[in-house]
This record gives structure tokens, C-alpha cells and sequence, in this order.
């Protein structure tokens, strides 16, 4: 492996560990048993090294929500893309741990998420629309599926602020990726209104894979379910 590629592999791995904001360049170095002058021959500072980190998860995501265009969409696509938007969320958690901070501090980083965001948001819509195609929700008229495919988006890539701040995790080494995985809980929650009958039960069953424990995510592992 190339020292570059070894630099962004043991950041993500610092960063995830420890938090960006507790990993300096020299940590990394250190890490890496490599001078401070070898680091920046590849990357003039940290921001350089969270952009590229950005970049390779952007990527991924976007592997991620490749959707099939020549046949019907199945619930095992559906749980495919949820499973994998979540590992994903979990091998680069540092990054929508501190995400506020981290667009603030680097104007590429911002202008690119952004896009980023409008691109997630677009694959969500389509997805949405192929369900329906594929019976398994009722179709929707476009500005519902926006404000759907908004909240699902909201869901992912706030589930982790929720699960620090609600339960006052005192490290962020104390979540799991199953605490994580359960946000797909609530996400297939905000789908059953719109569930067709012959697909309602199936749903259900996948659903409760997922379901919070109250010891773990509070109100969100309640019974309560919303109106049929």
C-alpha cells in the first residue's frame, strides 16, 4: 500500500477512534511511524486529509445507491441500500459526528456536501418512485416524495447525533454499529402509511429486526405505533 493511501486509511481509523478534533497531523504521523515531514509531502495540512476522506466516502455512497434501471425493484434492494447507507455512516462516523464543524472549517468540504446532499436526495426520490412501481408503496405525487425522501435523509445522517446526545454516550467509542444499524428502524417507520397490503406484513417483520431496545434508544424503542 502507498504511504498516501496509508495516511487516509489511518486517519479515518484516528479520526473514528478518537474524534478529528483530538487527532493532530503529528498523531497521525506518530501512528504511522513516519516523519511529519513525510505526512505533508502528501497533504499540506489535516483539512486536505478530511477532503480526500470525504471524497472516498462520497464515492462509496454513491456505489451504494446505484439504482437497477432494467428491472423491478425488490424489499432486498430495499434493505441492501438501508444496510449499506448505515455501514457506510459507521466506517466514516467521525465525519457526520462533528459534521457542523467540519463544513465550517473547510469551504470545499461544504460546497461539496452540499452537492453531495442534493445527490442523495435524488437517489432517495427514485428509489421511492421504483417501490412503487414495484407495488410495494403507493405511488406518490412528486412533492411528497421529496418531503419523504428529505425526512429519510434527515433519519441517517442524524441518528448518530441522537443516539450521543439523548443517552449522554460519555465516548464515542461507546456506540456500536448495531445501535447504529437500529436507525434503519426508523426509517422503515417513516414508510408504513404509504405500504401497499400485500407488503404491509413483510415490512413489519423487517422492521422489527431492527427495532431500539428502551435501555438503548429511549422513546424511539417504544410500541407505539403510528395510525393504520
Amino acid at each position: 500500500m502507498k504511504t498516501r493511501d496509508k495516511i487516509l486509511l489511518s486517519s479515518l481509523e484516528l479520526f473514528n477512534e478518537r474524534g478529528e478534533r483530538n487527532v493532530t497531523t503529528n498523531h497521525i504521523a506518530a501512528h504511522l511511524a513516519i516523519s511529519p515531514g513525510n505526512l505533508y509531502y502528501h497533504f499540506r495540512n489535516k483539512s486536505d486529509i478530511i477532503y480526500e476522506i470525504f471524497l472516498e466516502y462520497e464515492k462509496l455512497v454513491d456505489f451504494y445507491l446505484d439504482i437497477p434501471e432494467d428491472r423491478a425493484m425488490t424489499l432486498d434492494d430495499m434493505t441492501f441500500y438501508l444496510e449499506s447507507v448505515f455501514d457506510g455512516l459507521w466506517s466514516y462516523r467521525f465525519f457526520h459526528r462533528d459534521l457542523e464543524y467540519l463544513l465550517d472549517s473547510d469551504q470545499r468540504l461544504r460546497r461539496d456536501y452540499r452537492d453531495f446532499t442534493n445527490r442523495c436526495l435524488t437517489s432517495i426520490s427514485r428509489i421511492f418512485e421504483k417501490l412503487a412501481e414495484a407495488g410495494i408503496i403507493q405511488p406518490q405525487e412528486e412533492s411528497l416524495r421529496a418531503a419523504m425522501s428529505l425526512n429519510v435523509w434527515l433519519v441517517i445522517t442524524n441518528w448518530m447525533a441522537f443516539l450521543k446526545t439523548a443517552h449522554a454516550a460519555e465516548e464515542s467509542g461507546s456506540l456500536t454499529l448495531t445501535e447504529l444499524k437500529q436507525g434503519i428502524y426508523q426509517v422503515l417507520t417513516l414508510e408504513l402509511p404509504y405500504l401497499t397490503p400485500g407488503y404491509r406484513d413483510r415490512v413489519m417483520a423487517l422492521r422489527e429486526k431492527y427495532r431500539p431496545t428502551l435501555s438503548e434508544a429511549g422513546i424511539a424503542g417504544s410500541n407505539t405505533e403510528p395510525c393504520k
